[in-house]
C-alpha cells in the first residue's frame, strides 16, 4: 500500500470518527444509556435510526452484493470506540457485528434478510454460548432436529438484545455437528425473556426453544468453523468498545483531578494521583497497540485468532482498571448514582466477561501456541 493510500485511508476513517462523535453528542450521549431502562425497544430506537438507518452503519462489514455497506475490521473498531466512549445503548455490536458477521459467512442467507439488517429495519441476535457465556461447539445448548423440516429445542442465555431482534442466528446441535439456523423470532415456538443485569445500558435475554422451525443456513457440521473466524472479528470490535470506554474514564477523572482542589492545590498535583492517571493511560493505548496488531492480521486467520485473544484479554483488564481508577479518583461524587462512573464500571465488568473472560482467551492463547 503506497503512502498516497494509506493517508488516505487515515482520512476516511477519521472522518468517520468524527461523524460518529458528532451523532453520539447529538443524540445525548451518555445520557441515552440513563434512558435505556424506559426504551420499551431496550435500545434507543432514535439514536440507532440515525446511526444505523441515515449513517447507514447497521450494514457495516456485510457484502455490499447483498444490500450491506462493506467495510472491514478497521471500520467497525472506529465506530466501537466511539460508542464504547459513549455508552450509545444501540444494537451495533449483537446486530451488525455478531450476527452479521455470522451470516456474512453463510452462503445461504436470504438476500432480504441481509438487507433488513443493512437498512436498520430489522435486526439480527446470535444464539449460541453456552451456560457460561463462552463459545464452545461441543456444548452448544440447542439441539437440532428433522421433523417437517429442520426444529430447534433449547434454552439459550446471554443473548444480546434477544427481545428486540427480528431474526435469530442460532448454533445448534445436529446430526453433522455444529450448524447454524435462521429462526423467525416471533414465532411460536420461540420465547423470551429479557434478563436483568449489570450493565443497565445493554439487554440480553433468554431465549427459549421448543420444536422451533429454523432454516438451515450451513451442513455437515460447518458451522463451528464460521462462528470461530466470525467471533476473532467480534472479539477485536469489542475489545475497541472497551478502549473507548476505558478512554472516557481517563478523560473523566482528568477532568475531576484539574478542577478538585486539596489544601488549596488541585489533587491532580499529587504524585499519587499523577502516577494513578499515568498508569491508565498506558492501559488505554497498549489496548490501542492490541487492535492496531489485530488489524494489521486481519486476512491473515491463524494470527487474527491469536491476536484477538490478545486484544480480548488486555482491553478487558485495562477497561477495568480505568473504570475502578475513574471512581477512586473522582472521590465521594464517583460512588453515586447521579455521577456516570458507575455506568462504565458496569460496562467495564459486563464486557470482562463478555464471550469469555481474560482466563478463557489465555487458555485458548496456550492451546494455538500448543503450549
Amino acid at each position: 500500500m503506497t503512502k498516497s493510500v494509506d493517508a488516505e485511508r487515515t482520512a476516511e476513517l477519521a472522518a468517520l470518527r468524527e461523524a460518529v462523535r458528532d451523532l453520539v453528542a447529538g443524540s445525548g450521549g451518555v445520557a441515552a444509556a440513563r434512558r435505556r431502562l424506559e426504551a420499551p425497544a431496550g435500545y434507543d430506537e432514535h439514536a440507532w435510526r440515525l446511526l444505523g438507518t441515515e449513517m447507514g452503519l447497521a450494514g457495516l462489514g456485510l457484502p455490499e452484493s447483498a444490500g450491506g455497506a462493506g467495510g472491514g475490521m478497521a471500520e467497525l473498531t472506529v465506530v466501537a470506540e466511539e460508542l464504547g466512549r459513549s455508552l450509545l445503548p444501540v444494537p451495533f455490536l449483537s446486530s451488525t457485528v455478531l450476527a452479521g458477521q455470522v451470516l456474512a459467512r453463510c452462503r445461504d442467507v436470504p438476500g432480504a434478510v441481509i438487507s433488513a439488517l443493512a437498512s436498520g429495519t430489522a435486526l439480527a441476535a446470535f444464539v449460541g454460548v453456552d451456560a457460561d457465556g463462552c463459545w464452545r461447539p461441543d456444548q452448544v445448548p440447542v439441539q437440532a432436529r428433522q421433523a417437517d423440516g429442520w426444529r430447534l429445542d433449547g434454552t439459550a442465555d446471554f443473548v444480546l438484545d434477544g427481545t428486540s431482534a427480528q431474526h435469530l442466528v442460532v448454533a445448534a446441535r445436529g446430526p453433522a455437528g455444529c450448524d447454524l439456523y435462521l429462526v423467525d423470532a416471533g414465532e411460536s415456538g420461540v420465547q423470551r425473556q429479557a434478563l436483568e443485569t449489570l450493565d443497565a445500558s445493554r439487554a440480553q435475554a433468554r431465549v427459549v426453544l421448543t420444536g422451533a422451525s429454523a432454516m438451515a443456513l450451513t451442513s455437515g457440521g460447518e458451522g463451528a468453523a464460521i462462528v470461530d473466524a466470525a467471533l476473532d472479528v467480534v472479539l477485536v470490535v469489542v475489545a475497541a468498545e472497551q478502549v473507548g470506554g476505558a478512554a472516557a474514564c481517563l478523560d473523566m477523572a482528568l477532568d475531576y483531578a484539574k478542577v478538585r482542589t486539596q489544601f488549596s492545590r488541585p489533587i491532580g498535583s499529587f504524585q499519587a494521583i499523577k502516577h494513578k492517571l499515568a498508569d491508565v493511560l498506558v492501559l488505554v493505548e497498549m489496548g490501542r497497540s492490541a487492535i492496531d496488531r489485530a488489524l494489521t492480521v486481519e486476512d491473515d486467520p491463524a494470527r487474527l485468532a491469536d491476536a484477538a485473544a490478545v486484544a480480548k484479554v488486555w482491553c478487558s483488564d485495562a477497561y477495568t482498571a480505568a473504570a475502578t481508577e475513574n471512581v477512586h479518583i473522582n472521590g465521594g461524587t464517583g460512588f453515586t448514582w447521579e455521577h456516570d462512573a458507575h455506568l462504565y464500571f458496569r460496562r467495564a465488568r459486563a464486557d470482562q466477561v463478555l464471550l469469555g473472560d481474560a482466563t478463557v482467551h489465555r487458555e485458548r492463547l496456550a492451546s494455538l501456541f500448543g503450549w
